[in-house]
């Protein structure tokens, strides 16, 4: 989704303005929080996991600093917890 898209989403309920845009990248938590000027743990960050079927995800957001358990990951959704590849989260861009 391009930030375009974001922000054409957000207009209707008049949010467009909250997007922060930075010069510098802010993928990473670190870059996040280098950009923002705060620690690590200020920033929230969303991991995705493989779900319980085959086209399901499992979302998680969590500090920027905190780390996912495995043995309360699989307790909790009852599978083990994988990570989803980058090319399974993008939409077809097609």
């Amino acid at each position: 989704m391009s930030i375009e898209q974001v922000k054409t989403y957000f207009k209707q309920w008049n949010r467009e303005k909250d997007i922060v845009e930075f010069e510098v990248s802010s993928a990473t938590v670190g870059q996040a929080a280098d950009a923002l000027q705060v620690e690590p743990e200020r920033i929230a960050k969303t991991i995705a996991f493989r779900g319980p079927e085959q086209e399901e995800a499992i979302l998680i957001v969590a500090a920027g600093d905190a780390k996912i358990d495995n043995k309360m990951f699989r307790e909790t959704f009852d599978i083990k917890a994988r990570m989803l590849s980058p090319e399974e989260t993008l939409p077809d861009m097609r």
